[in-house]
Formats: C-alpha cells, structure tokens, sequence
C-alpha cells in the first residue's frame, strides 16, 4: 500500500522566513502548509494526523514551546522540528530533551533540507503505529501497557475493571502480539517506550 502524502507545516511569526521556506519546500516537491502564529495552527490542523511541524521557538503571543506543549498533551503523531535563534539553543536542546524530534539554527535552510527526510520517515513510522494501536480494543490497550510492565496474566486479570480470567489475558495477549507484529513481551515494552506518545 503506497504512503499517504505527508503535510509539512511551517509555523513562523517571520514573514520573510515563512514565505523563503515555503518555497524552498515546495522546490522539493514537498506538500506544505504556512502559519503565522501558533495559534492559527492549532486552529486549523487535525493535530490526530500524522506530519512534520517545522516549529519556531520564539514567537508573539504564543511561543513554539507552547505550541509544542499542546501537541504533546493531544498524544499527537506530529514529528516536531524546532527553528532556533542561537541564544534559544539552550531551549531548543531541552524542546528535545522533552519529545521534540530535532532543532535546526536559523537561517540554516540547508541544515533544515538534511533533517527532514529523517523527519518525514519518522512520521511516517508515527503513523503506520497508531493505526496499529488503535487497531486494538479498547481492553487490548489496557492490557498491552500492563504486559508492557512485565505483569503476569493472573495479575493483570485481577486488577482489569472488571475483572476477567488469566484465560481471557492470554487470548488479548496472542491478539495484541498479532496486532502489533510483537513477538513476545519484551518486544512489546519495547514498542511501547519508542511510542511513548500514544494514548
């Protein structure tokens, strides 16, 4: 099955920098969308689907952190691109440190076209998993994040509500494997901790 298109968005309060990027991304063929402020963005994109925000750190009323603030707490698919100024490294580095995927110092256009294919991989990945995770039930979450945790069949069946026998965990553990292409507990803590984001 052939990807669907990703939308890259460029979010930067800069007129002049706003307009040279969106250019420069659409001279990559890249589908792309601009925003002058953080909350225009919030306002008009579905934060559910998957894509790349390139994001500036400082802007107006609210800044990039902000922003990004409010991707994370939608457990969005969006990969997070920061543009820094150099006195915001320290800022743009702790972005990172809290879920951004990456930082690019501005105005390093070509820095920037050396990131994104990472980025646009990475999102695609975002993407194909959270069709994946919501391919579960709602019980086959619930007890994913408890294998996840390393409890036994017998103990997740006694604090699920309401409660099921060890029976029944082992059929939604053989189902979530299934779904998630997992092929034992190990491998689905592992899944869960790369995608952390999810709800």
């Amino acid at each position: 099955m052939k990807d669907a298109p990703l939308t890259l968005y460029v979010v930067d309060d800069d007129e002049a920098l706003r307009r040279s990027l969106l250019l420069l991304l659409f001279s990559q063929g890249l589908a792309v969308q601009a925003f002058a402020s953080g909350e225009a963005f919030l306002e008009a994109v579905d934060l559910r689907q998957p894509g790349c925000v390139i994001l500036d750190l400082r802007m107006g009323a609210m800044s990039g952190l902000t922003v990004f603030e409010q991707i994370r707490s939608t457990h969005s698919p969006l990969v997070t691109l920061f543009l820094s100024g150099h006195g915001d490294i320290p800022t743009a580095l702790e972005a990172v440190r809290r879920g951004a995927y990456d930082w690019v110092q501005k105005p390093d256009t070509q820095q920037l076209l050396d990131k994104l294919p990472a980025a646009i991989v990475e999102a695609r990945a975002r993407g194909q998993a959270q069709r994946m995770w919501e391919d579960l039930t709602a019980r086959e979450r619930e007890v994913a994040r408890l294998v996840g945790l390393g409890q036994p069949n017998k103990e997740i069946a006694r604090v699920l509500v309401p409660p099921c026998g060890p029976r029944s965990v082992e059929t939604h553990r053989a189902n979530i494997f299934n779904k998630l292409q997992c092929a034992n507990d190990n491998e689905l803590g592992r899944w869960l901790a790369a995608h952390s984001w999810l709800e």
